[in-house]
C-alpha cells in the first residue's frame, strides 16, 4: 500500500506529526504490546484495490474553531471520550477499545476480557475509575458492560439487547441508552451495577443519543419524532420534553459541557437519513437552555465522529474524529 502523508495539509505543523506518525508505524506493524495480540488488536488499514480511508481525532476549541490533529492514520477508528482528569482520550477500533495520551504518542489497547466486538458507544464514568462499553461478543447483540478503566472481566449490566450505551448520570450511579423493544429504538435509563431497565421516552420513531446535563437535572437526546432528527431535552427520570433545535439539518448526538452552558452536535444535511458514515457534516454548538446554533467546523465524516461524551473537564474544547478518502 502507498504511504500518504498521515496529516492534512492544513496541520502538517503541528507539535504531534512526529508522534502520530511513529504510532502509524507502529499499528500498520502490527506492534501493539500485548501477549496475545492478534489481528484485531490495532485498527486495520483498508484493502489496497480499494480507497484508504484516514481516521484523524481532532480536539476543537469551541471559542476559535481551531482544529488539532492529535492522531492520524490510514485506519479507522471511531469515538472519542475525553478522560475526566484531562490526560488521555479513548476511542474504538475493530472491536477494541484504545487509549491514547491527550498529546499523542502511542495508543494502547484495554484488555477488556472476552469483550472483542466493542461499537462506538463507550465511555468513562465520572470518577474516571469505570469504562463503560457495549459490545456484541456474548450474545451476538450489542449489551453493555462495565469494567475496570485499566482493564479487566466485564460486568454485564443490560440483560435485554440491543442496548447501546450513551450517558452516566453525573453520581455514576445511572446509565442512560437506546434500546431497541417491540420494534421501536427508546431511551432507557438502569443502575450502573445493573437491575431492572426503566423507558424514559415512548414517542414513535427513533430516539438516541441521550446523555446526562452536569447537573444531572436533564437528559439531553436527539429524536425524529416531528420528521426530521431534532435536539430535545427531558428530565433525568422522563417527561416534560422539550424541542431545543428547529431547523432544517438532522441533529444528533447532543452533548453537554462540564460546566454547563453548551451542546455540542452533528449536523446531517437535510436529505439524509439515519447517521450514516462518510457524509459532509457540521460540528455545531448552541446554548444549553437552546437559541440559535453556531457553526464551529465543517468536515467529512458522520458515524464514528461526535457519539460519545468527548468534552474536555475545562469546557474549552472536544474531541471528534474526522476521516477522508485517498485513492
Amino acid at each position: 500500500m502507498r504511504i500518504f502523508s498521515v496529516f492534512p495539509a492544513a496541520f502538517a505543523d503541528r507539535r504531534v506529526a512526529f508522534a502520530a506518525l511513529a504510532a502509524s508505524l507502529l499499528f500498520l506493524a502490527g506492534c501493539v504490546s500485548r501477549s496475545d495480540s492478534d489481528a484485531t488488536d490495532s485498527p486495520s488499514p483498508e484493502p489496497e484495490s480499494e480507497p484508504v480511508l484516514y481516521s484523524s481525532l481532532e480536539t476543537i476549541d469551541v471559542e476559535t474553531g481551531e482544529r488539532n490533529v492529535v492522531l492520524a492514520l490510514p485506519a479507522h477508528f471511531e469515538a472519542p471520550n475525553w478522560s475526566p482528569d484531562g490526560a488521555y482520550f479513548l476511542f474504538n477500533s475493530a472491536g477494541r477499545i484504545f487509549r491514547l495520551p491527550v498529546d499523542g504518542g502511542d495508543a494502547e489497547l484495554i484488555d477488556a476480557g472476552f469483550a472483542v466486538m466493542a461499537n462506538n458507544d463507550h465511555g468513562i464514568s465520572p470518577d474516571g475509575k469505570t469504562l463503560i462499553i457495549s459490545d456484541a461478543t456474548e450474545e451476538g447483540t450489542s449489551l453493555i458492560y462495565t469494567l475496570p478503566i485499566e482493564g479487566g472481566a466485564p460486568h454485564r449490566v443490560t440483560e435485554l439487547g440491543p442496548s447501546y450505551w450513551h450517558g452516566v448520570s453525573p453520581d455514576g450511579k445511572t446509565l442512560a441508552y437506546v434500546g431497541l423493544r417491540d420494534g421501536d429504538y427508546d431511551i432507557y435509563a438502569i443502575p450502573a451495577e445493573g437491575g431492572e431497565e426503566v423507558r424514559l421516552t415512548t414517542a414513535p420513531g427513533l430516539d438516541d443519543g441521550p446523555d446526562y446535563s452536569p447537573d444531572g437535572k436533564y437528559i439531553y437526546f436527539n429524536s425524529v419524532r416531528t420528521g426530521t432528527m431534532q435536539i430535545y431535552r427531558m428530565d433525568a427520570a422522563g417527561g416534560n420534553v422539550e424541542q431545543l433545535t428547529f431547523d432544517e439539518w438532522n441533529d444528533w448526538f447532543p452533548h453537554p459541557s462540564p460546566d454547563g452552558k453548551w451542546i455540542a452536535f452533528l449536523s446531517y444535511e437535510p436529505d439524509v437519513e439515519g447517521h450514516p458514515a462518510n457524509k459532509d457534516v457540521m460540528l455545531r454548538i448552541m446554548p444549553a437552555e437552546g437559541g440559535e446554533p453556531r457553526v464551529l467546523t465543517e468536515l467529512f465524516g458522520g458515524q464514528g465522529t461526535l457519539n460519545v461524551p468527548s468534552w474536555a473537564p475545562d469546557s474549552k474544547r472536544f474531541a471528534f474524529v474526522s476521516y477522508r478518502l485517498e485513492e
